[in-house]
């Protein structure tokens, strides 16, 4: 078995002088012709908000913060993978294995581990304790960066299930929502006898022929929110499945525009009535944006799209989910999916709820909401 080896957030303060240097020398755009964000994030809340990393963001105080997890690294295919682990304390507990997505990261996560793997502690009975594994997709924050084609969905999901074997867990259960909705999916398709059940807040469905020809109100409502997407916020995408690294010129370059690359999409994502401040803090999101910005993955993240678009997520012929399936669905979720349309692809969905708050960062926006929806879930699942 590989060395699981311990690992603490350390970042030279070289990197943090060269970043605030970089931030005050930043040339900025001209700003926005509408009063709105419709041309992306507006110059004087970008200008703001990068003052602000620059004079009063206090990273040291944040990496502390971070590290209050147990980190480690693994190599598995000969990648080094990062990952946050902490064991809870119940007898019990359940290993989960927990993926983030673009442009998140495993800060997404850090007000969920500790109601999780400490249940008695935040509202919760003892049997809802879970041990839990949060890794950094390859190519994303602390985890290396592949030097050769091949690491898309049904690659990590592998790998995901070889971690949790490395770690002594012969049977657990996976949680994702984005590209961690692809991999957690990934892993319920390719079905290698450890994971008993996955729960996703972003199932990975399109609209049945029913639904198009003869749509409910749920349908109309995703297939307009779909129209949205592809007619105006899917620009990203395309950029980064087509030309990443074309596009990580700019990223690794420039701090602000790494920031305002990912910042547009915790406007547009987030259940955050216009302004991504109403639903998470300036530290907040700058604490993701730095696990993009010290690691410079700006192009390395993006890679995933160029590695997975266009391929079956499990590897194989059958794209079904057969374990025991959990879909949460957040209303402001780029796609808030039907019941209708997931159970094309998960075949044996156990529990579904729509609940009234939240969007596509579900963990980071409503870590409440998120805890209880696992507890609920996986209580149904043994």
């Amino acid at each position: 078995m590989n060395a699981i080896t311990p690992f603490r957030i350390d970042v030279p303060q070289q990197d943090l002088d060269d970043l605030r240097r970089r931030l005050q020398a930043t040339r900025w755009p001209d700003a926005e012709t509408p009063n709105d964000w419709s041309q992306g994030v507006p110059l004087a809340y970008a200008q703001e908000f990068c003052g602000y990393w620059a004079d009063g963001y206090d990273w040291r105080a944040r990496e502390a913060a971070l590290n209050r997890f147990d980190q480690f690294t693994t190599t598995i295919d000969d990648l080094s993978i990062h990952f946050i682990h902490v064991r809870s304390a119940e007898t019990d507990a359940r290993p989960l294995l927990i993926t983030h997505g673009w442009p998140g990261s495993v800060v997404e996560f850090s007000k969920v581990i500790a109601p999780l793997t400490d249940p008695v502690a935040h509202g919760g009975r003892a049997q809802d304790a879970f041990h839990v594994v949060c890794p950094s997709l390859p190519g994303y924050g602390f985890s290396g960066k592949p030097t050769t084609p091949g690491w898309g969905v049904a690659r990590i999901a592998e790998a995901w299930n070889t971690l949790m074997a490395h770690l002594g867990y012969d049977r657990y259960f996976a949680q994702g929502g984005d590209w961690g909705s692809a991999v957690t999916t990934a892993i319920g398709i390719q079905n290698l006898g450890a994971c008993a059940g996955v729960h996703v807040n972003m199932p990975n469905a399109g609209a049945t022929r029913e639904a198009l020809d003869n749509p409910t109100d749920a349908d109309k409502h995703a297939l307009a929110r779909a129209k949205e997407y592809q007619d105006v916020d899917a620009g990203y995408s395309k950029q980064q499945s087509t030309r990443p690294q074309t596009l990580g010129y700019g990223l690794a370059d420039s701090p602000a525009g790494q920031a305002m690359w990912v910042l547009e999409k915790f406007w547009k994502w987030t259940d955050c009535n216009g302004h991504p401040e109403n639903v998470l803090s300036r530290d907040e999101l700058l604490d993701n944006i730095m696990l993009y910005w010290l690691t410079n993955s700006g192009a390395s993240s993006a890679r995933l799209y160029w590695e997975s678009f266009g391929t079956a997520f499990g590897g194989g012929a059958d794209n079904t989910v057969k374990l025991p399936t959990g879909c949460t669905i957040f209303p402001k979720e780029i796609v808030p999916t039907p019941r209708s349309w997931a159970e094309r692809r998960y075949t044996n969905i156990v529990y579904w709820n729509e609940v009234a708050q939240g969007g596509h960062f579900a963990a980071f926006e409503q870590p409440e909401i998120f805890v209880d929806e696992l507890r609920r879930c996986f209580s149904l699942m043994g």
